[in-house]
C-alpha cells in the first residue's frame, strides 16, 4: 500500500471521526452544549473539506490509486454514519432518516462489492445523483450539529429540510444503482 499525500489526507479524515465522537461524549462532562456543538461542527466541516481536498490533490498530482479509491468512500461513510448517530442521540434527526441513510450506505457498498466480484463494477460507478445526495448531507449534517439560530438563521430548520431531501435522494440513488445492476444480479449464479 502506497502512502501519498491524498491518502494521508484521507487517513486524517478517518481519524477525525473517532475524535469527533469522543469529543461529543466527553464534552458533556466538561464543557457546555454550545462548545460541544460548535467543535463537532468544526470537526465535521474539516473532515468534509479533506474529502474534497484529497480527491482534488489525487487528480492534480496524478496520485490516484486503487487503495485511495477504496479508502475515500469508507472514510465518507464513517463520517456520515457516526454523525447521524450523534444527531440521533441529540434528538436532532429522526430514526427513520438515520436508518434510511445508513441502510442505503450498507446496501450500495455491498452491491458495489458484489458487482466488482461479478466484473461489472462500472454499472454501479458513482453517479451524479449520489454526488447530489452527498452534497445535501454535507450541508445538512453541520447545520444539525450546530442546531441553533445564529444571526436570524435557524440552522436546525435548514438542516432538517436538507436531511429530509437527502433521505429522498438516498432512496432514489439506491434504486438507481439497483436498477443499473439488476441484469447482473438477476443472472448471477
Amino acid at each position: 500500500m502506497l502512502i501519498n499525500i491524498p491518502i494521508a489526507i484521507t487517513w486524517i479524515r478517518v481519524l477525525l471521526v473517532p475524535l469527533m465522537v469522543c469529543f461529543f461524549y466527553f464534552s458533556d462532562y466538561y464543557l457546555g452544549d454550545l462548545v460541544r456543538d460548535v467543535v463537532s461542527l468544526i470537526l465535521f466541516v474539516l473532515a468534509a473539506l479533506t474529502d474534497w481536498l484529497d480527491g482534488w490533490l489525487a487528480r492534480r498530482l496524478n496520485q490516484t490509486t486503487s487503495f485511495g479509491a477504496f479508502l475515500d468512500p469508507v472514510a465518507d461513510k464513517l463520517m456520515v454514519c457516526s454523525s447521524l448517530i450523534i444527531l440521533l442521540k441529540l434528538g436532532r434527526v429522526d430514526i427513520l432518516i438515520t436508518l434510511i441513510i445508513i441502510g442505503r450506505e450498507i446496501t450500495v457498498s455491498a452491491l458495489r462489492e458484489w458487482m466488482a466480484i461479478m466484473g461489472a463494477r462500472a454499472s454501479v460507478a458513482v453517479h451524479r445523483m449520489g454526488k447530489i445526495k452527498t452534497l445535501f448531507q454535507m450541508i445538512a449534517i453541520p447545520c444539525l450539529l450546530y442546531g441553533r439560530v445564529f444571526w436570524g438563521v435557524d440552522f436546525m430548520h435548514i438542516g432538517t429540510w436538507l436531511i429530509i431531501m437527502s433521505s429522498i435522494l438516498t432512496v432514489w440513488s439506491m434504486l438507481y444503482y439497483i436498477r443499473r445492476s439488476w441484469y447482473v444480479l438477476k443472472h448471477a449464479k
